[in-house]
């Protein structure tokens, strides 16, 4: 049998601390925050997916996570854009960080970029950390930058049509 560890409510010392306690303190010393002020995480951002069966003919700007498996002809400009393998982009990515898979031709402008087996990519790459893998194939120029590299792209290439200049007009 186990001994039992219960005290004995006669001993006069531990009864006496006891009732002093409960008489002083009305309010208990742990008072829970209300519901509405408990710090909220970081609300996960959802990953936009552009599937193999489709096709954009324009610009595509993204806050989250890119995913693309179609055909793109236009600039991307994301926070993280994944180049799967069955896509093709012909244009500027700029994004915090690029994985591609598949095809790009154009730039890209990115703090990481990371070139898979599969890739293919024709044009300048601006980084500040690229990784290529065995097997990719990397056509252009490789810019190492301290700066953010997202922004050389606003600097240095306009994104979209820019229209020629104005001829003067000759009079009749």
């Amino acid at each position: 049998m186990l001994p039992n560890f219960r005290r004995s409510e006669t001993d006069p010392s531990r009864s006496q601390t006891t009732a002093s306690i409960a008489e002083t303190s009305t309010t208990p010393s742990f008072q829970p925050r209300p519901y509405l002020t408990v710090p909220r995480g970081e609300t996960p951002r959802s990953v936009s997916v552009i599937g193999t069966d489709l096709t954009i003919a324009g610009n595509l700007i993204c806050k989250g996570e890119v995913q693309v498996d179609g055909i793109i002809d236009g600039d991307i400009q994301g926070s993280n854009v994944v180049v799967g393998e069955s896509a093709t982009v012909t244009g500027s990515i700029s994004a915090e960080e690029v994985v591609v898979r598949g095809h790009v031709v154009g730039s890209v402008h990115s703090r990481r970029v990371m070139l898979q087996t599969t890739s293919q990519v024709e044009g300048d790459i601006f980084h500040q950390s690229l990784s290529i893998e065995q097997g990719a194939m990397f056509e252009g120029k490789s810019r190492r930058t301290n700066d953010d590299p997202r922004t050389l792209l606003a600097k240095s290439e306009p994104i979209g049509f820019v229209l020629p200049p104005r001829l003067p007009e000759l009079p009749n």
